[in-house]
């Protein structure tokens, strides 16, 4: 099964005066990299944050986003109040002496030191299972981004790994006709060196078949073939597959290369560029999946 790294879940936990959001997004790393930003209302669980999504993610570089929204009338900050009149008092006479009419006074008393304290606000156990739920809810979410996403990649690899099928079917034509005209150059070259003189047939046939071996991309064809078998067989593991079809793309290059340094022929040469673009865009799309 193929899952990108690529991914999004978001949920919400709705408590007794507060709306908690929690939102995981993910973009390609080759290692698991987690970055969480919590308030402090729940930094105390963040080991529980961490545990959950390390189990459920292996790779890429994961963002945890959770804030709290209050929509009751209890606020967990709460204002000094005499320290704020003491402040107001004292700048609306100095305006007075001075003869500045600042009507916004309240604002400035509002960025002074010590005006708002933060309030000790407590979860309960009953908060935290609903919160946790959400999180929870929120990860299944993310990994059903995942695999829809792997789906989407999968079919774009089996089709490519099609292509590549096609273009190795279509060398045939081309590989037989590059013999025959190798044969027929060769002959034609002897003829120049040999006008009256017996040529030898058993040894000229030798040196046909030592050059048309050289020429020989049989085993690559056929290990071709294999690799691309193998890849699609892959595609279809339960398990994360993304470094082992990395480890398979090399080996398709691989005889693919070889093939393109035994053609001696512009249209097999052809041929095996197309290959290589596809494979290309196979390598691109892997960076992108577990």
């Amino acid at each position: 099964m193929v899952r990108s790294m690529t991914g999004y879940g978001k949920s919400t936990a709705i408590l007794p005066g507060k709306t908690i959001t929690i939102e995981i997004k993910s973009l390609n790393s080759k290692q698991f990299d987690m970055n969480l930003r919590l308030p402090s209302l729940l930094r105390e669980r963040e080991s529980d944050f961490r545990s959950l999504l390390s189990k459920s993610i292996e790779r890429g570089k994961v963002d945890l986003n959770v804030s709290i929204d209050y929509t009751g009338t209890e606020m967990p900050a709460a204002i000094n109040r005499p320290l704020a009149l003491a402040y107001y008092n004292e700048l609306k006479s100095i305006a007075l002496e001075t003869g500045e009419s600042n009507s916004d006074l309240l604002s400035i008393v509002m960025k002074m030191p010590d005006i708002t304290r933060q309030l000790r606000e407590e979860t309960s156990e009953e908060e935290w299972s609903e919160i946790f739920n959400s999180m929870n809810a929120a990860i299944a979410q993310f990994e059903a981004f995942r695999k829809h996403e792997g789906a989407l990649l999968e079919n774009d690899f089996k089709a490519r790994i099609k292509i590549i099928h096609e273009l190795l079917e279509m060398i045939e034509p081309f590989e037989a006709e590059r013999n025959r005209l190798f044969r027929e150059k060769l002959r034609s070259s002897v003829a120049e060196f040999i006008e009256n003189n017996t040529l030898d047939a058993n040894r000229f046939e030798q040196e046909i078949i030592y050059y048309l071996e050289k020429l020989d991309i049989t085993e690559e064809k056929v290990r071709l073939l294999k690799h691309c078998n193998y890849f699609t067989e892959t595609l279809k593991e339960k398990d994360a597959n993304g470094r082992k079809l990395s480890f398979v793309t090399q080996e398709i290059g691989r005889e693919i290369n070889t093939i393109g340094s035994k053609a001696n022929d512009a249209s097999m040469q052809k041929l095996v560029v197309q290959m290589k673009d596809e494979l290309e865009k196979i390598k691109e799309q892997l960076a992108n999946i577990l």
